[in-house]
């Protein structure tokens, strides 16, 4: 029936389906907070309890430090574990995510101890007992507030049943751990050199050191005059009578005092040259020019050459700082002498050098170190002249004080400034020394094979983590585990009142132990030093006694053997935690000192000849960065808080809505784009976590694009399906090719986010899941249904199959974005129609599936970009046509388009009903080449044409054109006849239609 004129006027608005939905642009914070819960605290809880126990997943919490304020490193690392969860919650796993905290260690007990100094406390009179009480109070108001921030993330985990290192439990396992190693023999005390923080008072383990590239030193050349040399030198006519010295070079001269040998090595040339000021001098060959740049004179070869084997053991010298009557030292071979550096010759104080130390115990030489817990000479160090060094520091005066003795004695040659890499405290940030002490170690040599065999069986991300874990590892023989503090678990060794000797089994611990256990750890520190209730009965009657030990053990043993914590059945688990995820540091931290203590768990109780290592994929994440490139510092000042992140305080503050509501004085407080935790998120799910990350306000502004993109888009979709019903979905077959092309693309990135959250590559999840909702959903997909979607009759099967595409990327679109935004999610569930939320199940519940297969029909991708490479030629044209203002709304326009081929066989005339809509024009044709234009064309007001090449190779031309028709007034389409001049409008044929089915059902007339 043709379309009829009305004379009646009335809304066509009224008779279109356009979106409706509660879903608010923007959520309020008393939703945020509503929505926060649900998804973390409520959704955990729910899992524990409904998911099979048979299906675990463990993501074991490598614990932060309880110590200060939270900053975005923080939050990357919570986020991506929270991430993993969600991802596992969603393939039907139970998950267990406990967070912890590493609650000991001296940042701590110096805070601690800073604020008893703030309240009058003087320094040096702290009892251990008291450190404590401040040290746990402060690192309980620490993670009360840490946890509070990080369940603000959005993080789904059992906050309620947290643990701390110093929890009581927590320590008992813990000292049963280092009872198993007791028992096998695995820790041992010994006096030898460890790093020595002089600023903290304490050995330190590597992990604890940072290294700084350009730390000055003092390098100095002293000459030590030889006393005995090979039998041949002595009789060599050009050197004669002549007094010979070697040569050696240190970056470190206040270790000279300690000095106790010289190293050569077996295979350098040596060569005696002599100098007209310094006398023969002992050197390697190679070393030669630089010597004679350092002393700024010339120096004559006497013995051109003579093998490192001829001198060792075969050579002594004369100490510089012991007295006249001191016996002469050895010199000997060593294979860590090289020529690269110095003179070829190394001075070694076994007492200060891990190499030294090693050389010289072979040889039967003591260790000696006349250094103090501060860094500072004892009167051993010249016992024949105390007061030249005692109680000054040896990384300033005392380095200058001994250089100025070995000037006095005529031993200095010469000393220059020297730039090189050298550790420090990563606490106080000062430069430590390796200094010998008594300290309790771990025998990693005995275990490091079963540790590095283990590592064969983990999944490292990105995989370069395995060969720097490896290494660690491979270059480590043994962990100084003792350290000396008063905040920490002690190491429950018992000292002989009289001989020091230690007493330290498993019977011993076990007892301390069982003490530990009624008293309290505390008790360790404060019960009377003749308390014999911590002596075994085995040896009470001893009647000097014995004392209590005051080293704590390092905070990498607390930490590591929080594996212990876990307590799921191992029963047909390959390692007991599914994931470790921290930082790349902690490959000689926490990864480390996890894989070494359950290594040494498994070997100690005889569990396994085959030890495991207690994770089976480890995940490690790169720094933070400002914008740019630098690493974030307190510094520096360029530390970001993830609060400002969420609340938009980082960006620009948004403008007041142009004519609504008052206008707002000059003094008004700003308001802010308050996206709230998945801001965060989505930043930290965009980053490629596996080297640095950057963040700034220009990353931070892209990502509040794309956050509001997901809104708008889900505003949109539950807009469109408000009156849908999941009984209304149309079969696959009944679809049109739009609508199989749009879930096509909804397969493609379905499976490929699925594919990204199993390998933990989240940002390729957000990058697909962008370029999908910016192109192929709304530049495409939506633009091309918006017609049919809106103008068409509620029950239309082309309408409910538009409705049935936007059905199911509504639900893949939560499925693939509830890891990453999950209040987003739990808040679209909350304005889903009710209609559909009885029949579905929630979001952040589902058990995620595939795609149907039939939606992966790769013909149809071929398709698309054939009708993308149309379509932009299209707008194109209709972009010229708009500059000359020829061209409002796309509607406003025609196209034909001329194929090289018969359009009969092509995707064109396949899709030729849907092409308008899909190029969103009121009309298209197709025609072949050599056939006559038409005539409309030629007499359009305005047209354009371009040569548009296809991807399958073939050609066409594409005409825009003015359209020979009018507007329809409710669809916008130009698809009415030219009217006779009136005043009444008219509708399309189509609209025409929909209005009269729509009159028919209303109950009243449209007057």
């Amino acid at each position: 029936m043709p379309n009829q004129p009305r004379s009646i006027p009335r809304s066509w608005t009224s008779t279109l389906k356009l979106p409706k939905s509660t879903f608010p642009p923007r959520v309020s914070l008393v939703d945020q907070t509503k929505y926060l819960k649900r998804c973390s605290d409520e959704l955990y809880a729910w899992q524990r309890n409904e998911r099979p126990a048979d299906k675990p997943f463990v993501l074991h919490d490598g614990p932060p430090y309880a110590n200060g304020g939270l900053h975005v490193g923080h939050a990357l690392n919570k986020i991506l574990k929270d991430m993993i969860c969600r991802t596992q919650l969603g393939r039907g796993k139970r998950v267990r995510y406990v967070p912890g905290w590493d609650c000991h260690g001296l940042p701590i007990e110096l805070k601690a101890l800073q604020g008893l100094q703030d309240h009058g406390v003087k320094d040096g009179s702290v009892s251990p007992a008291v450190i404590r009480k401040s040290a746990r109070q402060l690192a309980r108001q620490t993670v009360k507030a840490q946890m509070k921030e990080f369940r603000g993330f959005g993080v789904m985990a059992d906050w309620e049943n947290h643990w701390k290192t110093m929890d009581k439990e927590f320590e008992m396992r813990q000292l049963g751990i280092f009872r198993e190693m007791v028992d096998r023999s695995l820790i041992y005390r010994k006096f030898k050199p460890v790093y020595w923080s002089p600023s903290t008072g304490t050995a330190l383990a590597e992990a604890e050191l940072e290294y700084k590239e350009d730390h000055i030193s003092i390098a100095a050349l002293v000459k030590f005059p030889l006393v005995d040399i090979p039998e041949h030198l002595t009789k060599d006519p050009l050197l004669g009578s002549k007094e010979l010295s070697a040569v050696i070079w240190t970056t470190t001269p206040w270790t000279l005092p300690a000095n106790a040998a010289i190293a050569v090595s077996d295979s350098l040339e040596y060569a005696i040259v002599e100098s007209e000021e310094h006398g023969c001098l002992l050197i390697a060959q190679s070393r030669f020019e630089y010597l004679e740049n350092m002393l700024q004179s010339e120096l004559t070869v006497v013995i051109p050459s003579i093998l490192g084997s001829e001198l060792a053991d075969k050579t002594t010298y004369r100490p510089l700082f012991k007295d006249a009557n001191a016996n002469p030292q050895p010199i000997f071979s060593a294979n860590f002498v090289t020529a690269d550096s110095g003179s070829g010759l190394v001075h070694c104080a076994p007492g200060h050098g891990m190499d030294d130390y090693e050389a010289c115990l072979a040889r039967g030489i003591p260790v000696f170190a006349p250094v103090d817990d501060q860094g500072r000479f004892t009167e051993k160090a010249m016992p024949h002249d105390p007061t030249r060094l005692t109680g000054k520091y040896v990384l300033d005066e005392g380095n200058d004080v001994v250089l100025e003795y070995a000037k006095s004695q005529g031993k200095l040659l010469a000393q220059h400034k020297y730039e090189h890499k050298y550790p420090y405290d990563w606490r106080s940030k000062l430069p430590v020394i390796v200094r010998a002490t008594e300290q309790w170690f771990a025998d990693v040599g005995d275990i490091r094979g079963s540790a590095l065999k283990a590592l064969d069986n983990v999944r490292f991300v990105p995989e370069t983590g395995k060969h720097r874990l490896v290494n660690f590892v491979k270059n480590r023989s043994e962990w100084c585990i003792s350290r000396q503090r008063a905040w920490g678990v002690p190491i429950p060794a018992l000292y002989h009142r009289t001989t020091g000797e230690p007493l330290l089994t498993k019977d011993s611990v076990s007892h301390i132990m069982g003490t530990i256990e009624a008293r309290g750890i505390d008790a360790w520190w404060t019960d009377s030093a003749d308390d014999l209730a911590w002596v075994p009965t085995t040896v009470r009657d001893d009647p000097v006694g014995y004392r209590r030990g005051t080293d704590t053990m390092d905070v990498w043993f607390d930490s590591g053997t929080s594996w212990a914590e876990i307590d799921v059945s191992e029963a047909g688990r390959s390692h007991p935690a599914d994931v470790y995820l921290e930082g790349t540091d902690q490959h000689r931290g926490w990864f480390q000192s996890g894989l070494l203590t359950y290594v040494a768990h498994q070997l100690a109780s005889e569990k396994t000849d085959e030890p495991r290592a207690p994770f089976k994929n480890l995940i490690t994440h790169g720094f933070t960065l400002d914008e740019e490139g630098r690493k974030m510092s307190k510094s520096i000042g360029n530390t970001l808080v993830p609060q400002t992140i969420m609340d938009g305080t980082l960006l620009p503050p948004l403008k007041p809505r142009k004519g609504k509501g008052k206008k707002q004085p000059e003094n008004a407080e700003p308001t802010y784009d308050a996206l709230g935790p998945d801001a965060l998120r989505l930043w930290a799910a965009s980053s490629d976590y596996t080297r640095d990350v950057v963040i700034g306000k220009q990353v931070l502004q892209t990502v509040h694009t794309s956050l509001h993109k997901f809104r708008v888009t889900f505003k949109l979709l539950l807009g469109a399906l408000a009156d849908f019903r999941p009984e209304f979905v149309v079969p696959y077959e009944q679809l049109q090719q739009v609508d199989r092309i749009a879930l096509k693309h909804l397969s493609d990135l379905v499976l490929s986010s699925q594919k990204a959250g199993e390998n933990f590559e989240f940002y390729k999840a957000v990058n697909m899941i962008n370029r999908w909702a910016n192109l192929e959903f709304s530049s495409f997909y939506m633009e091309a249904i918006k017609d049919r979607l809106y103008t068409l009759g509620e029950n239309s099967g082309s309408r409910r199959a538009a409705q049935t595409t936007l059905f199911y990327i509504f639900n893949y679109l939560q499925e693939v974005l509830g890891p990453i935004t999950p209040l987003l999610i739990e808040e679209t569930w909350e304005h889903t129609p009710e209609v559909i939320r009885s029949q579905s199940e929630h979001p952040l519940r589902r058990i995620v599936s595939a795609p149907a297969s039939e939606w992966q029909d790769l013909a149809l991708d071929a398709n698309y970009q054939e009708l993308v490479a149309v379509h932009s030629v299209i707008k194109t044209l209709q972009e010229q046509a708009r500059g000359k203002k020829q061209l409002g709304s796309s509607l406003q326009s025609f196209v034909h388009l001329v194929l090289s081929d018969d359009p009969s066989s092509s995707v064109f005339h396949q899709y030729l009903s849907e092409l308008p809509d899909l190029f969103v024009v009121s009309s298209v044709t197709l025609g072949l080449p050599g056939q006559n234009i038409p005539t409309e064309i030629a007499e359009a007001e305005w047209q354009y044409q371009e040569v548009c090449a296809l991807p399958d190779g073939q050609k066409g031309t594409v005409h825009v054109y003015a359209p020979q028709a009018s507007k329809c007034p409710r669809c916008w389409r130009y698809a009415v006849p030219e009217p006779a001049e009136s005043e009444i409008e008219v509708i399309c044929d189509r609209c025409d239609t929909v209005v009269k089915d729509l009159d028919a059902k209303a109950p009243t007339s449209h007057l």
